[in-house]
């Protein structure tokens, strides 16, 4: 078919409906969007106040072998990615490594997320969570 069909066919669509007029007397409020006249408080959350308190944590302390992973992981990536490194070099060039000896120093910037099944969560920093002996001796631990 010749692009001379197309222009002929009725493809079915209809022209787009017209703006709603704006009625004579009504004035828009566009201005005043300041909502300084409302006095409604923020809701405090279950979320906001494990946050503030964080003595109370429902979770453990100890960082476990999935979080140790992803961890070791996502910072070796990092580190391959030229990211800067947290500890002082001693030769070491592989980014597992360097990676390793960062937690073992916990020198790694990250921050873990733990979920809870009411849907809350908990947030853990890698400097504040205990790796068990077994992965000691494994990232080169006393």
């Amino acid at each position: 078919m010749a692009d001379d069909d197309y222009n002929d066919l009725d493809m079915g669509y209809e022209d787009e409906p017209p703006e709603p007029e704006i009625e004579e007397g009504v004035e828009e409020d566009v201005d005043n969007n300041n909502n300084e006249d409302i006095g409604v408080e923020p809701i405090e959350t279950e979320e906001k106040e494990e946050q503030q308190k964080e003595g109370t944590r429902k979770t453990s302390k100890y960082m476990t072998k999935y979080e140790r992973a992803r961890i070791l992981g996502t910072r070796a990536l990092q580190i391959s990615m030229n990211a800067p490194v947290m500890v002082e070099l001693e030769g070491e060039t592989d980014p597992l490594e360097i990676a390793m000896k960062e937690l073992r120093e916990r020198k790694i910037p990250f921050t873990i997320r733990r979920y809870l099944p009411d849907g809350s969560y908990e947030d853990w920093g890698v400097d504040e969570l205990i790796v068990e002996d077994s992965w000691k001796r494994q990232v080169g631990g006393d």
